[in-house]
């Protein structure tokens, strides 16, 4: 959500930062929409006026035995009153067309974006580790995974495409590597471990972005509920409607979870294997942090993100997003981008992100500057850390072995009961 006020002093440098991600000009719009909603208010709250006024006039014609005055005002009175539905609906299209055309619209990017139109305009910042070496011809996860419980065809009979059955130690390693991404977020960095809702209301679903723009993405519930794409959703709400003080920052929050996506812009891609699933679990991180410090943040939360890569010895790359690849909520984005030797391609395992004050206004969540009475927006950033099934793939491809075996990272070892390797079947 966008401030209007700031709208209101520079229309055209709103448009032009909207334009960065190519979306067309829409501050002529807002702002037309901005005025009929204030118009149709003052309307409405000058016929409540005149009502109160004309009703207490009433009373004192009456008690001066005005007996003719009191009838006109009467008359007044009831035709202010038999008009005022007309003014309320009025104020109620007019602030909905409003409220409709600014949720929908994405967020502006940070001055330091840079400029692009795709991901092939996203900038390169480092990397860590090395390619593995292999003296065979490495596979990819999908071809490997199936002598190894990775189940694409019982899971196809059970709930269709886009799902898999894990079983036997690929799917305690699954586990593992959640429980070992909790443990290093909350033990090393300070996060808060939460367990959260899997499905949240309408007013969640706004509040992180996700509606109304991005419906098809989500799965609803016959209830009307929507089942969460990531616990980003659950933990950013976890701030809504609330005051915090300053002293309460940083606010740091951590949860494994199932998210669910419909994937309905994803036709034909990743359409093998375990990349891209309608139910997968994913280890968040939310960060809520005072205006001035969310830069530091965001740059923390990213090496966060990166040290379970690098814990589990995996080579990957840090990207930053150009203005036309950012997410709709956020203003600045590093994509950390796994090396898949199978595939001969780096692929996304993370994305961490500053939003801004975008999240936390459609959430009215706030602060109290100390020694001030009046409240502020804070700053919301949010990243994974990790995609559990990506990392399950990296693994599995940058861990093979010649045999069709895959050796597990000694940082997993003691969540493994014993087991160092997966080995195919037989």
């Amino acid at each position: 959500m966008h401030d209007i006020r700031e709208i209101r002093d520079n229309p055209e440098g709103f448009d032009a930062a909207l334009a960065r991600r190519g979306h067309e000009p829409v501050a002529r719009q807002l702002l037309a929409l901005d005025a009929r909603k204030r118009a149709a208010a003052t309307a409405a709250q000058e016929a409540q006026s005149e009502r109160n006024a004309a009703s207490k006039q009433i009373g004192q014609a009456m008690g001066q035995g005005d007996t003719e005055k009191a009838e006109t005002l009467k008359a007044a009175v009831a035709k202010l009153k038999d008009n005022m539905p007309a003014l309320e609906d009025a104020e109620r299209e007019a602030s909905a067309a409003f409220d409709t055309l600014m949720a929908r619209l994405p967020n502006i990017p940070a001055e330091e974006t840079p400029d692009g139109e795709s991901e092939d305009d996203n900038v390169y910042i480092r990397e860590w580790g090395t390619k593995p070496d292999f003296d065979f011809d490495p596979k990819e996860h999908a071809d490997i995974g199936p002598a190894l419980g990775m189940d694409f065809e019982t899971a196809a009979k059970i709930a269709g495409a886009r799902f898999t059955f894990l079983r036997g130690g690929i799917s305690r390693l699954h586990r593992a590597l959640g429980q070992f991404m909790l443990d290093i977020n909350t033990s090393e960095h300070g996060y808060t471990e939460c367990n959260p809702p899997l499905l949240v209301r309408d007013e969640a679903a706004i509040g992180t972005g996700q509606l109304p723009k991005f419906s098809e993405d989500l799965f609803q519930t016959t209830d009307g509920r929507w089942l969460i794409s990531t616990s980003e959703m659950s933990l950013g709400n976890s701030f809504r409607e609330q005051i915090f003080a300053e002293s309460d920052f940083p606010m740091r929050r951590t949860a494994l979870t199932p998210c669910f996506r419909s994937e309905a812009g994803s036709a034909g891609r990743d359409t093998r294997g375990f990349i891209r699933q309608h139910q997968f679990e994913k280890v968040e991180l939310i960060s809520a942090a005072l205006p001035q410090d969310s830069e530091a943040e965001l740059q923390r939360i990213t090496a966060c993100a990166e040290s379970i890569l690098q814990k589990l010895g995996l080579h990957y790359r840090v990207m930053q997003l150009c203005a036309g690849d950012l997410g709709a909520t956020m203003m600045k984005t590093y994509d950390l981008e796994v090396w898949l030797p199978g595939q001969s391609a780096y692929r996304e395992i993370s994305s961490c992100s500053n939003g801004g004050t975008y999240q936390p206004r459609r959430m009215n969540a706030r602060y109290r500057p100390e020694g001030e009475k009046k409240t502020e927006f804070f700053h919301l950033l949010n990243g994974s850390s990790l995609a559990v099934g990506r990392t399950l793939v990296a693994i599995m491809e940058q861990y093979q072995q010649a045999d069709g075996s895959v050796r597990i990272p000694d940082a997993l070892h003691p969540y493994m009961g014993g087991i160092t390797r997966l080995e195919p079947a037989l």
